[in-house]
């Protein structure tokens, strides 16, 4: 597993950036506490993460809060390790739109089937995917800038890495440089 994880924690109108280990990390509370530590005046901590550019996530710490989350594919969820210990809550239900999003029916494994009440329009199947369904707390970022359509429009961008993702969101946040060090 080949993972980037790092944080910005925000004080005084500036950013401080860090690189975070999260092997240790049993789970998102355990990664909370370590974001906490960062925090200099219990000002808003953000951690991105990225794994094989498959997919993004960022985890938000206010003070002694409850860590908010975002994912930007939940489907990853059950198959990596890194995304179940950290967005496990976020994992999408079998066979049940998240977020009025379609769901998509696995056949035979590997064939997909048709969105649900999709109408394919010929006799013959389509196979039809969403580029993702991101999942989570759309508006964590909506306070310093980056409303949820605007997070979810980014997730759905058509040929955006994760990794083209996240330095965007930096750009927009203005912590590029303090995220992108440890890249």
């Amino acid at each position: 597993m080949s993972y980037f994880a790092a944080l910005v924690a925000r004080s005084h109108g500036q950013w401080k950036g860090a690189d975070i280990e999260l092997d240790d990390a049993e789970d998102i509370e355990d990664a909370a506490d370590l974001m906490r530590d960062a925090s200099v005046d219990d000002g808003p901590v953000l951690l991105f993460v990225e794994e094989d550019d498959e997919w993004f996530g960022i985890v938000r710490v206010d003070g002694f809060g409850e860590p908010k989350a975002f994912i930007s594919d939940a489907r990853v969820v059950p198959t990596s390790e890194l995304a179940l210990k950290m967005f496990e809550d976020l994992a999408p239900d079998a066979g049940k739109a998240d977020d009025g999003l379609p769901t998509v029916a696995l056949v035979d494994g590997d064939d997909l089937g048709d969105v649900e009440g999709e109408d394919t329009g010929d006799e013959e199947e389509q196979s039809v995917l969403p580029a993702a369904i991101p999942a989570g707390a759309f508006d964590l970022l909506a306070d310093l800038g980056i409303s949820a359509s605007a997070l979810a429009e980014l997730c759905a961008e058509e040929g955006a890495l994760p990794a083209d993702v996240i330095t965007v969101i930096c750009e927009r946040l203005g912590c590029v440089d303090e995220i992108e060090v440890y890249r």
